[in-house]
């Protein structure tokens, strides 16, 4: 792959001087080495191929995008470095393609990479490869969607609540005029008496899940209190008792004894950590063991929530927080949306790790301080830093 100055180059060269030669020599070395000193110096990953797509370079941020060595991979096919895509089908001289892909391998991220041949006249002399990471981008696109969605969902579970509590409001006016009744009936309304509490009882459970319902759903800012983690772990269980007792499960706690107290809504931790404990008995329908974590540094507290259950599936941890989106037949799949939702709110952050048929493992992040930013004033400048 020659330029027109090389090939001037060329035929000037018995008429040039030693020295002449040397200089034009060391002007191309300095200027190949300025070239490769920004190449490495970017953040995107640039890679340039020959026209028979060898790749002749390769900078540092594409060799860590793909986990490859830059010795290893010049004067290979691109296909031989970064193997999973037929590089030839969209390396085609005069187009210019832009595409998405996912990378697994060294780090899960996902990346634009944009390739143009480089053409002299009508000669194609190679290719052009450039990589940027959007994975915190992609990231961001994917919280605000689902932001959206649950802001819809939350609307949405609002309306029918609304619409739910009318009739039931309607019928508790009813079942009152209907105990006037009995209470003139004396002795003869007695029988029914119990109908009619049963009816009052049930209607009362309804508003109940109900109130319960928009109050998991709907945002609220936490009412931060120093708190015991342990101590709302024990009141859940104690609650949870009977029914991890019928699941055949037994709990297993692997907890520091010196867990620090900390800022948190004392019932929105309880409830997080009460639907954490419940998913993890359903998971395990014939028994099992739910073993429960927590440990601590000087920034954070990590909860950790193991069962020896059946595991997710791949496809399904995909739809994990998404609304409805459940493994069981009687789930809403409303629980791990709550509880991501408080956890967030909290400063922290949840992860779940799983394998199909062998268990899943959820874990917490809790921050143990609230968190705050400081802007330094530069030195020699005067007055007080900026708190935010």
């Amino acid at each position: 792959m020659r330029s027109a100055f090389i090939d001037k180059l060329i035929k000037r060269m018995d008429r040039l001087e030693p020295g002449e030669v040397q200089g034009i020599v060391l002007e191309l070395l300095r200027e190949k080495g300025l070239l490769e000193k920004v190449f490495e110096a970017l953040q995107e990953g640039v890679i340039l191929l020959d026209a028979e797509g060898q790749v002749t370079y390769v900078n540092r941020a594409a060799c860590q995008f793909f986990g490859m060595e830059k010795e290893a991979v010049i004067g290979q096919r691109l296909a031989q470095g970064v193997r999973g895509l037929d590089w030839d089908g969209v390396m085609d001289p005069g187009t210019v393609i832009s595409r998405d892909m996912e990378v697994f391998y060294p780090e899960n991220r996902f990346l634009n990479f944009y390739i143009t041949s480089i053409d002299d006249k009508d000669t194609s002399m190679g290719f052009v490869m450039l990589i940027r990471d959007v994975t915190e981008t992609r990231k961001r696109t994917e919280e605000q969607i689902e932001s959206e969605r649950l802001n819809a969902f939350t609307m949405l579970a609002a309306g029918v609540a609304h619409e739910l509590g009318n009739p039931l409001n309607s019928l508790t006016i009813h079942l009152q005029l209907l105990e006037r009744r009995l209470k003139k009936m004396g002795a003869k309304g007695e029988p029914l008496r119990e109908h009619l509490d049963v009816a009052s009882g049930e209607i009362k459970r309804l508003d109940g899940i109900i109130s319960q319902f928009l109050a998991a759903i709907r945002p609220t800012k936490p009412q931060f209190q120093n708190v015991q983690i342990r101590d709302l772990l024990d009141e859940c269980l104690r609650v949870l008792q009977p029914e991890i007792e019928r699941a055949k499960v037994s709990v297993k706690l692997d907890l520091r004894a010196d867990l620090p107290a900390m800022p948190l809504d004392a019932n929105q931790i309880k409830q997080a950590l009460h639907n954490l404990i419940r998913n993890a008995c359903q998971a395990m329908p014939q028994g099992g063991q739910l073993t429960i974590g927590g440990t601590f540094t000087d920034y954070e507290v990590r909860m950790s929530f193991e069962d020896t259950g059946k595991g997710i599936s791949a496809e399904q941890m995909g739809k994990l927080f998404q609304p409805f989106a459940t493994t069981r037949s009687t789930g809403t799949g409303l629980g791990l949306l709550i509880v991501r939702r408080i956890i967030r709110e909290h400063g922290g952050e949840i992860d779940i790790e799983s394998r199909e048929g062998h268990g899943t493992r959820i874990t917490l992040w809790l921050p143990l301080v609230e968190k705050k930013l400081r802007l330094l004033t530069p030195p020699g400048e005067a007055g007080e830093a900026t708190r935010a």
